[in-house]
C-alpha cells in the first residue's frame, strides 16, 4: 500500500512539471511580462526555490512579491534581468 501511494504521488508531481507552461504571460499596467517558465525549470532544477510549499501557483503571488522573488533571485545568480523595462514590454 506504501508502494503504491509513493508511486501516485511521484507520478502526480511528475505529470505537474511535465505540464507547466513554457512560458507565463502577466499583465501589468507598465507593459506584459513574459516568463520564461521551462527554461527556469531547467536551468535551476529546484522547484521550491520559487514554489516553497509544492509545485502550483505561488501563493500570495502579486507584484511585489514577484518583484522581490525575481530580481533578488536574479541579482544573487549574476543573470537574468533586473531593470523595469527589461521584463515589462509595452
Amino acid at each position: 500500500m506504501k508502494s503504491l501511494l509513493l508511486a501516485v504521488t511521484l507520478i502526480v508531481f511528475g505529470a505537474s512539471a511535465a505540464l507547466a507552461a513554457d512560458c507565463v504571460v502577466f499583465p501589468a499596467s507598465m507593459g506584459k511580462v513574459s516568463f520564461p517558465h521551462k527554461v527556469h525549470q531547467q536551468k535551476l532544477k529546484n522547484c521550491k526555490l520559487c514554489h516553497e510549499k509544492a509545485p502550483g501557483k505561488i501563493e500570495g503571488f502579486d507584484k511585489a512579491k514577484a518583484h522581490k522573488l525575481c530580481i533578488d533571485c536574479h541579482k544573487k545568480m549574476n543573470a537574468g534581468p533586473t531593470g523595469c523595462k527589461d521584463c515589462h514590454k509595452k
